[in-house]
């Protein structure tokens, strides 16, 4: 089975667009891999260097309407080929959640005190997320766990590797 989590990377706001995740500019791109350089290119963010910063990352931690804006699946992919899986926020964008399990990645979403936590913890934290408990424990400068809510589809496309797989095995 897939491991989800690792490194994290913080991105302290909310709203942060698809055009910020992947430039439309990019949409012409043939294959996801040429997606890969411009994660992130757009999102000004102080001190944020969006090659350097996302380089080893598994995980993001954010705030609210995550993915928000043009409904665009490239702006999950360009985190698939950086072998980012986990995104954790508040809340999504309903098309970009549903993207995010379609393409077998967890789109979990806290509560605000836990993103707040989460985010107190410092610069180098590791997430390990438990699907099937559906906990995640996150370690910086002291270790933390949350919990989270699946629902079974969700997580029955996430277990099976995105929707073709889920299909594959299903129909």
């Amino acid at each position: 089975m897939k491991t989800f989590g690792g490194p994290a990377l913080f991105l302290d706001r909310s709203d942060i667009n698809t055009d910020e995740i992947i430039p439309a500019k990019y949409l012409t791109e043939n294959s996801k891999e040429a997606l890969k350089p411009f994660i992130l290119e757009d999102l000004k963010l102080p001190g944020f260097d969006p090659l350097a910063d996302t380089k080893g990352t598994r995980v993001i931690v954010t705030r609210s309407n995550f993915g928000c804006g043009s409904s665009r699946e490239h702006a999950v992919w360009v985190f698939e080929v950086n072998d980012i899986n986990v995104v954790i926020a508040e809340s999504f964008a309903r098309i970009f959640r549903q993207n995010m399990f379609n393409c077998g990645m967890l789109a979990i979403e806290l509560q605000r005190k836990d993103i707040d936590a989460l985010l107190a913890l410092g610069a180098s934290v590791t997430v390990a997320v438990d699907i099937d408990n559906e906990t995640l424990t996150a370690r910086g400068t002291k270790e933390i766990s949350c919990k989270f809510a699946l629902n079974s589809f969700d997580k029955d496309l996430v277990l099976a590797g995105g929707w073709l797989a889920y299909a594959d095995k299903k129909y």
